[in-house]
C-alpha cells in the first residue's frame, strides 16, 4: 500500500472518529444546552483553562517525541508512561489545594468543589497516553474510532440524565468523568501493551530534550488560546462567557472533524518521509488543498446561516451567540494552514524553531488584545481575525525555507477554494435576504444548505478543479 493510499485510509477512519464523535457530542450538547443555562456552560469554561494547561504539563511533549522516534522500545514507552502518571498525581494535588484561589479570582464559590472533582480526569487520562501513541504510530485509527464512540454515548446520556434532574453545571462534570473513565478502560482492553516497572533516565532526557520545547510551545498556545476565556470570564458575565464558549465550540466542529482528522494522520505520515523533502512537499501540498477544500464551504455556510442555526438548535435564549459565531468562524478558516506548517517543524525535529514562532505570535496576540479590549467582546473577536491573518505569514516562514514552499505559493494554491467558498456565501446570503428569511428555521436551513451545496460542488465538478483531481488520486492511487 502506497503512502498516499495509507494516508487516505487513515483519514477515512480518523475522519469517521472525529466526525462521529463530533456529531454525537454536538447532539448531546444541543440537548444539554436546552436543559441548562448559559451560566452553567460559562462556569465550566472558567476552569477548562486550568485543565487544558495541566494536560500540557502531564504530556510534556513526550508523546510527540515518541511518535517521531523511529522504533521506540519498551524503555521508551514505560519511561513516558510512569512520568505521565506521577506528573498527573502531583498536578491534581496542586489543583486541589489552589481551587479556592481560582474561585475567589472569578468570584464563583461553586468553582472550588467543581474543580476538585473534575481534575480527577487528569489522572484517568494519564493511563492511556502511551497506548494512544502506539495506535497512532501504527496508523490504526480504526481502533480509536471503536473506543471513542461508546465512551461519548454513555458519558453523554449520563450527562443528559443529570441535567434533566437539575444538577446544573455538575451534570457537565459527571458526564466528562464517566466518558473519560470508559475511554481509558477500553484502551486497556484493546491494547496488548502493559507497562514495565522501568524508568530510564537516558531515554527520559532524550524525549524531554525534544518534548520540553513542544511543551513550552503548547503552554503558550493553550494559555493564549484561552486568554479570551479568562478575560471574558473576568471582565464580563458568566452568561457572556457561555455564549462565547458555545460559539467557539460550534466553530471547532468542522475544524476538529476535518482538519483534526488530517492533522492526526499527517504527523506520523510526515515523520515516515521526513528524510525526503520532495515527497514530503508533494504530500503536504495535497493534504493542505484537500482540507481547505472541505472546510472553507462549511465555515462560509456557518457564517451565512448562523441565526437560524442557533435558534433552531438551542432556542431563543442562545441568540446572542450568533455574532460571536460569525466572527470566530471567519478567524478559524485559516487554522489548517497554521497547523500543517507547524507540523513540518515537528517532524524535521526543529522544535526550537516551533517555540520561537509561538513566542513571537504570542507577543502579537498581547498587542492585539491591548488594542481591541476597550471595544468589548466583539472587538476581541475581530482581533482574532487580524491575528490569524498575520500568523499565517509567520508560520509559513520556515516551510518556505525547508520545503521551498512559501506562504505566497500556499495561498496561491488555496485561493480557488477560498474564493469560491466566499462567492457562494455571498450568493446564498443574498438569496436568504430576498427569498428565505420568512421561512421557518429548519426549512430556511435546508434551503440555504442545498443552494450552497449545488453552487460549490457543482462548480468544482463542472470545471474539474485540481482539488477534485487530488481527492481522486488519494482514493484510487494505491
Amino acid at each position: 500500500m502506497s503512502l498516499k493510499h495509507q494516508a487516505f485510509q487513515g483519514v477515512v477512519w480518523t475522519f469517521s472518529e472525529q466526525f462521529g464523535s463530533q456529531l454525537i457530542g454536538f447532539g448531546i450538547n444541543v440537548v444539554l444546552a436546552r436543559l441548562l443555562l448559559p451560566t452553567d456552560f460559562g462556569i465550566i469554561a472558567l476552569f477548562a483553562v486550568i485543565m487544558a494547561l495541566a494536560k500540557v504539563f502531564v504530556d510534556s511533549g513526550l508523546t510527540g517525541s515518541l511518535i517521531r522516534t523511529q522504533n521506540p522500545d519498551e524503555k521508551d514507552f514505560s519511561t513516558v508512561f510512569w512520568f505521565n502518571i506521577v506528573t498527573a498525581i502531583v498536578l491534581y494535588a496542586l489543583i486541589y489545594l489552589t481551587a479556592p484561589w481560582v474561585a475567589d479570582f472569578y468570584h464563583q464559590d461553586l468553582l472550588t468543589p467543581l474543580i476538585r472533582v473534575y481534575a480527577v480526569i487528569l489522572i484517568i487520562d494519564s493511563f492511556v497516553a502511551v497506548q494512544g501513541v502506539q495506535f497512532v504510530k501504527e496508523m490504526d485509527f480504526k481502533t480509536n474510532f471503536k473506543i471513542q464512540l461508546p465512551s461519548m454515548i454513555i458519558g453523554g446520556i449520563s450527562g443528559i440524565g443529570f441535567a434533566y434532574y437539575g444538577f446544573g453545571a455538575w451534570a457537565l462534570v459527571y458526564s466528562s468523568l464517566i466518558q473519560n473513565s470508559i475511554f481509558t478502560l477500553q484502551y486497556w482492553f484493546y491494547s496488548d501493551w502493559r507497562p514495565s516497572f522501568i524508568f530510564d533516565r537516558k531515554k527520559f532526557k532524550h524525549h524531554f530534550s525534544f518534548g520540553s520545547k513542544l511543551m513550552l510551545s503548547s503552554l503558550l498556545d493553550v494559555s493564549f488560546n484561552n486568554i479570551y476565556t479568562i478575560l471574558i470570564g473576568k471582565k464580563f458575565s458568566t452568561s457572556e462567557l457561555g455564549f462565547y464558549s458555545r460559539a467557539d465550540g460550534l466553530k471547532q466542529l468542522p475544524v476538529n472533524s476535518i482538519a483534526g482528522a488530517l492533522h492526526k494522520v499527517s504527523f506520523p505520515l510526515f515523520a515516515k518521509i521526513s528524510h525526503d523533502d520532495e515527497k514530503l512537499r508533494d504530500i503536504y501540498k495535497k493534504l493542505l488543498r484537500i482540507v481547505v477544500f472541505a472546510i472553507a464551504p462549511i465555515i462560509a455556510l456557518m457564517v451565512v446561516a448562523a441565526e437560524p442555526l442557533i435558534r433552531f438548535l438551542f432556542t431563543e435564549k442562545w441568540l446572542p451567540t450568533v455574532p460571536y459565531l460569525q466572527i470566530l468562524a471567519i478567524a478559524g478558516i485559516l487554522y489548517p494552514i497554521h497547523a500543517y506548517n507547524l507540523n513540518i517543524l515537528q517532524v524535521i525535529g526543529r522544535s526550537d524553531l516551533f517555540l520561537k514562532l509561538e513566542i513571537f505570535k504570542k507577543l502579537l496576540i498581547v498587542l492585539t488584545i491591548a488594542i481591541s479590549l476597550p471595544f468589548g467582546i466583539r472587538g476581541l473577536l475581530w482581533g482574532q481575525i487580524i491575528i490569524s491573518v498575520l500568523a499565517l505569514f509567520i508560520n509559513t516562514h520556515y516551510t518556505a525555507k525547508f520545503l521551498k514552499y512559501s506562504g505566497y505559493a500556499q495561498l496561491k494554491d488555496l485561493f480557488p477554494s477560498l474564493a469560491l467558498a466566499s462567492i457562494c456565501a455571498v450568493v446564498v446570503w443574498g438569496s436568504d435576504v430576498l427569498y428565505f428569511h420568512n421561512l421557518t428555521d429548519i426549512v430556511r436551513l435546508l434551503c440555504l444548505s442545498l443552494l450552497y451545496l449545488l453552487l460549490y460542488v457543482g462548480y468544482e465538478f463542472l470545471f474539474k478543479s485540481k482539488e477534485i483531481e487530488v481527492l481522486k488520486e488519494l482514493i484510487f492511487n494505491k
